[in-house]
């Protein structure tokens, strides 16, 4: 299974990578391959491509702030969750997606 996840936070520092690494330990635990985006402070990083998206089973968005063409997943299953959640409930949204 390949999870595909856009982690942003308003001030789009500490907490966008912080949750990006926790969903990256949980599917490693799990052993499910993730590829996050991050949408920080210094733009966009890691940018999900469209081949990504088509090898994808579903999306992890963080839903404190916009996502920047978010509109690209529509056609995958999303999973919105706060970056707080991102980070302290990891395991429980990889074992959500799973589902």
């Amino acid at each position: 299974m390949k999870v595909l996840a856009v982690t942003a936070c308003p001030t789009g520092v500490v907490n966008t990578y912080m949750a990006a690494e926790a969903l990256k330990r949980a599917c490693e635990k799990f052993g499910l391959e993730i590829k996050v985006e991050t949408q920080g402070s210094i733009g966009i990083e890691n940018k999900i491509t469209k081949d990504d998206i088509l090898d994808a089973d579903a999306v992890i968005l963080t839903k404190d702030i916009p996502i920047k063409n978010k509109e690209r997943f529509n056609d995958l299953p999303i999973i919105k969750v706060s970056v707080s959640d991102a980070i302290k409930k990891a395991e429980s949204i990889i074992i959500k997606v799973k589902k």
